[in-house]
């Protein structure tokens, strides 16, 4: 494997939008959200270990799953989980990360991902997170994947590409335009215009180039996070990192740098992806009954119930009578019962829920 080729793995979420599965004190990514008996977390690890020498990866998760990480990817350093003491975004997250890998390696080349998607066709995956390192390495570039886009999906941040190609990489484009998630009918013509992709969030980049551009656009949080020297230890690095995160912004790397900067890039990608946000689109992707029921137990007995996401946990038995489109789950003496096209409301449940039990469900 190439010694230069990093991995950062962002695990720091709560995931609020799968309670009352997904809790605080475990959220998904450390959960087998799939049933394939291994959490999303664990196979985001494995899918890049294929590409990134073991020792070149890193988790950078909040502190209260350090232990977590260590216990679901044994085969990391302590050294290798970078311990957040604050939610801060992703530009924060990067930064840091940068800053440990600098202290390695200057000549790194990155891939940085969220820890919780799916990817159902991993050998094309390698193979583009391998031509993306390629990309990187020749250019003073900051790449993403973009998504081809299969339906006006409004749970998605979009990707305008350009007609411009960098010469010798005839499939990667210059990124004309992000937007946020769009409503239906802009979705619709996103779709349509076939210049638009899904905004995947899985990044590419040089360790020189992104500091270069958190240098010009996001100074502050460079300054922060540029002298290796303080990290040279783990105990001056934790305290280092306490003090710099009670300081520092809050605020993503797509609104911090990818919105700003010119030499940003983006390769149209297909490999059977989902960022598997909510439960809507674990119905998207789990396997379906003869009524298009999405059930992870066969204690469950459904009756005239149709299109629906069913999910208990341990070895209760549910019996459902004339539900169609609706969401079920248990979990830890929690029950959520709603219409699937509500679930966007999850949030607002869960809002309600910790102020009224002091957060005891959550």
């Amino acid at each position: 494997m190439n010694k230069n080729y990093y991995c950062v793995i962002m695990a720091g979420g709560t995931g609020t939008r799968f309670w009352p599965l997904s809790k605080t004190r475990k959220p998904k990514q450390f959960l087998d959200i799939l049933g394939t008996g291994k959490s999303l977390l664990r196979q985001t690890y494995e899918r890049f270990a294929r590409i990134c020498p073991p020792e070149n990866i890193y988790v950078v998760t909040n502190e209260i799953y350090t232990e977590l990480t260590k216990e679901q990817l044994p085969e990391l350093k302590y050294s290798q989980i970078l311990s957040e003491p604050l939610k801060r975004n992703t530009a924060p997250c990067i930064a840091y990360s940068n800053l440990k890998i600098k202290s390695e390696n200057p000549d790194a080349l990155i891939v940085t991902a969220p820890s919780d998607h799916l990817v159902l066709n991993e050998t094309e995956f390698i193979k583009i997170i391998r031509k993306s390192f390629d990309f990187v390495e020749q250019n003073n570039c900051l790449l993403t994947l973009g998504i081809k886009p299969s339906r006006p999906e409004t749970g998605y941040g979009y990707i305008q590409k350009d007609d411009k190609n960098p010469e010798n990489f005839p499939e990667i484009f210059k990124v004309k335009s992000f937007t946020e998630k769009p409503d239906r009918k802009t979705a619709e013509m996103f779709l349509e215009s076939g210049e638009f992709l899904w905004n995947s969030g899985i990044f590419i980049w040089s360790l020189k180039s992104i500091n270069k551009a958190f240098k010009s656009y996001l100074p502050d949080i460079f300054k922060l996070f540029s002298d290796t020297e303080k990290i040279n230890t783990p105990e001056k690095e934790k305290n280092y990192i306490n003090e710099v995160y009670s300081v520092c912004e809050s605020i993503s790397i797509d609104n911090g740098i990818m919105e700003h900067a010119d030499n940003v890039y983006v390769l149209p990608s297909d490999f059977g992806w989902s960022d598997l946000g909510t439960w809507d689109s674990l119905y998207d992707n789990g396997k379906k009954d003869e009524n298009g029921n999405v059930l992870n137990s066969d204690k469950i007995l459904c009756y005239d119930t149709e299109n629906s996401v069913i999910n208990i946990s341990g070895d209760k038995l549910l019996v459902v009578e004339g539900l169609k489109d609706y969401l079920i789950a248990e979990a830890d003496n929690a029950i959520l019962i709603c219409r699937r096209d509500n679930e966007k409301r999850i949030r607002d449940f869960v809002k309600d829920v910790e102020e009224k039990t002091n957060g005891e469900f959550i």
